[in-house]
């Protein structure tokens, strides 16, 4: 007889949002107000916001309205990066942004997954990095541990599995690379 997936035995005990419950209930209700919303929010705000909750936030940072930031203080943002309109960065662990990162429109940035071989199915967390230059396409997703290197670019909803290599364009689910990215003056 096969095993099976037993819910009731999930533990996700060993896993902290590395701040207090207060700071994450406080963070729920101010990211709502001022990052997670359609209500015209000043950016420099914005900025301010995710700051005071620890983010690290480089110059001249672009976000757009309805943005999904789990927790700011796992979050580090380069300059002059742009994170478009409904992004999910579900960081339950670090994410970094290099400079120059542009994330457009329902982009999913996502940090956890599950142990599906295991019949408590465990939750798995792992860091992204996006190197400066990166470029992730609307609806695109990328996965727990990947790295997307100097000028990436991942195609509008693909999903990016594995790390990306430098100077390259990939499309697909899973993303696999079709073309070198040339960038010209």
């Amino acid at each position: 007889m096969k095993a099976t997936t037993d819910l009731s035995s999930f533990d996700n005990s060993h896993f902290s949002p590395g701040k207090n419950h207060l700071t994450v209930i406080l963070w729920f209700i101010i990211g709502r107000i001022f990052i997670n919303t359609y209500f015209p929010v000043p950016i420099s705000l914005k900025r301010f916001v995710l700051r005071a909750f620890g983010a690290s936030i480089g110059k001249g940072l672009v976000i757009k309205p309805k943005v999904n930031i789990k927790y700011p203080w796992n979050l580090s943002v380069g300059d002059f990066c742009w994170i478009g309109e409904q992004v999910w960065i579900d960081n339950l662990v670090k994410v970094t942004l290099g400079n120059h990162v542009c994330l457009s429109q329902g982009a999913m940035l996502l940090t956890g997954n599950h142990n599906y071989k295991k019949t408590s199915f465990d939750l798995i967390v792992r860091t992204i990095v996006l190197e400066d230059g990166v470029w992730v396409g609307a609806k695109s997703t990328v996965c727990p541990g990947v790295r997307c290197k100097s000028h990436s670019m991942l195609g509008v909803g693909s999903i990016a599995t594995a790390s990306l290599e430098p100077y390259s364009i990939y499309f697909g689910v899973p993303a696999q690379a079709i073309r070198t990215r040339s960038i010209s003056e």
